[in-house]
């Protein structure tokens, strides 16, 4: 286990020396050449290496994460990113020509792709590692400095990853700051050039807010209430099981879960079926072999606990029902894998996302009906559809930030693809290039010839100008 930290914590003067170190830096120093920045990324990866069973062992003292799924989800994940910003980063930070118009006629346009600055990074606790470290490789790929804020509500992993913080860079370059909800507070209050924050959109929304002080650049990686269609045309058996896996993967504490099921009436009961099957394949036949299953984690805290309880025995009340599971365990922060039936989109538990590891499956007669219904909602981070023809008719259907079809999550492993939200469940979009795009500013070049044709348009006015204008617009 990591101890935890037993120096002082910062103040909010110290935060803000933190801050103008690496502002100074980014100022007075050259945008670093991409051997500086692979350099950087090098040393990332080696410390990560070095300590890669105290980040396991963190996470399990945390919140009982099993240690496959940390190598699965934060750890694995994480190398990949790294393994494939240094194999294409020289070619993202060529400059890339583009096509200029014949109204400048002689000129030779570009795109640069310059460091932002210092960027802040804002972590969550589900994923702590992964979501710290991604946005870290693309702001170092980008040429920034960073200053990197876990969530206090993993003690354990914060203090492992600013132990490989802090051997891997200066404090110059890339620092941790560990603590307090206050800390989080006062580094919001500080002109960073760009903010990346994971988490709720209720909290999105206040970094919002921060930012907007200072015009900061922005990347917002949210939630919601992602949905998942099993159609008419879908194999039971592999829906059932992928959407278990995915639902109840980290206790259900996962930004792009399935937070709830839609299904054809006709086949939902096959489907409940079919899922309780998988629950029992993956964490145990009876709720006592469950519960001491050491590959489920817990809850990460008693307010989670608190909320999941009321919501699923409010539900309950209405007249939902328990298909399996419904456990709860206060003194751990237990609650077992529960899929819940007679769920309609008016019941407690459908009020807001889900974020643990409770499963509501409502029943659809009319597809279209469905869809409509999806869209009426906030649009979520990610949606799901299994199915053949039907599940691309969901997919024409129903916007979301992200979208697999007949999986559920694997999605946001692919750093060819962008991974971020929509409105209330996101704002940019990271991974590989796009991570590179959001931490770099994107500047225009443009190299003139000696002979330009606006210089036609120079005063003093007369039936010249009129006449170029006439030919520009044709041009």
């Amino acid at each position: 286990m990591i101890a935890e930290t037993t120096s002082p914590l910062p103040d909010v003067a110290g935060l803000q020396r933190l801050f103008e170190m690496q502002r100074s830096r980014s100022l007075t120093l050259p945008p670093p050449a991409a051997r500086e920045r692979r350099a950087k990324l090098d040393a990332l990866e080696r410390a990560i290496r070095a300590h890669r069973s105290e980040i396991a062992t963190a996470l399990a003292a945390d919140f009982r994460k099993p240690r496959a799924e940390v190598e699965a989800t934060e750890i694995i994940p994480t190398l990949a990113e790294l393994k494939h910003t240094r194999s294409h980063l020289s070619g993202w930070m060529r400059p890339r020509r583009v096509a200029t118009p014949l109204t400048l006629f002689g000129a030779r346009s570009e795109i640069r792709y310059e460091p932002k600055g210092v960027a802040l990074i804002l972590a969550p606790w589900n994923y702590p590692f992964y979501l710290l470290m991604t946005p870290l490789i693309a702001a170092l790929a980008a040429g920034n400095r960073a200053i990197l804020r876990p969530s206090e509500k993993v003690p354990q992993a914060a203090a492992a990853m600013a132990k490989i913080v802090g051997e891997a860079f200066s404090p110059e370059d890339v620092a941790v700051v560990e603590g307090p909800v206050r800390l989080a507070e006062a580094l919001l209050q500080l002109p960073f050039d760009h903010i990346f924050f994971t988490g709720s959109t209720r909290v999105g929304k206040i970094v919002m807010h921060a930012a907007a002080e200072h015009l900061s650049g922005v990347t917002l990686e949210l939630g919601g209430k992602s949905p998942a269609f099993v159609t008419e045309d879908a194999v039971l058996p592999l829906a059932a099981e992928r959407i278990a896996w995915g639902k109840f993967m980290n206790a259900g504490q996962t930004c792009v879960a399935p937070d709830y099921v839609l299904v054809h009436e006709k086949r939902a009961q096959a489907f409940i079926l079919r899922a309780v099957a998988a629950i029992e394949k993956m964490y145990g036949r009876s709720e006592q072999d469950r519960a001491s299953n050491p590959d489920f984690p817990r809850l990460i805290d008693e307010r989670a606990f608190d909320r999941l309880e009321r919501a699923l025995g409010d539900s309950v009340a209405r007249g939902a029902r328990i298909e399996i599971g419904g456990r709860f365990g206060r003194e751990e922060r237990y609650i077992a894998p529960t899929i819940l039936s007679g769920v309609d989109f008016a019941s407690p538990i459908m009020g807001e996302e889900i974020f643990g590891p409770i499963l509501p499956v409502l029943t659809y007669a009319s597809l279209d009906d469905a869809i409509r219904q999806v869209r009426s909602l906030p649009k979520p981070l990610a949606s799901y559809a299994f199915g053949g023809k039907l599940a691309e008719r969901v997919l024409r259907g129903v916007q979301a930030g992200g979208s697999a079809l007949n999986d559920v999550a694997v999605h946001l492993v692919n750093p060819n693809l962008p991974f971020g939200g929509i409105g209330p469940s996101g704002v940019g979009s990271y991974h590989g290039w796009f991570g590179f795009r959001a931490f770099s500013h994107e500047r225009a070049v443009l190299r003139q010839a000696r002979f330009s044709l606006a210089s036609l348009l120079y005063p003093p006015f007369g039936k010249k100008t009129d006449y170029v204008l006439k030919m520009m617009e044709r041009l």
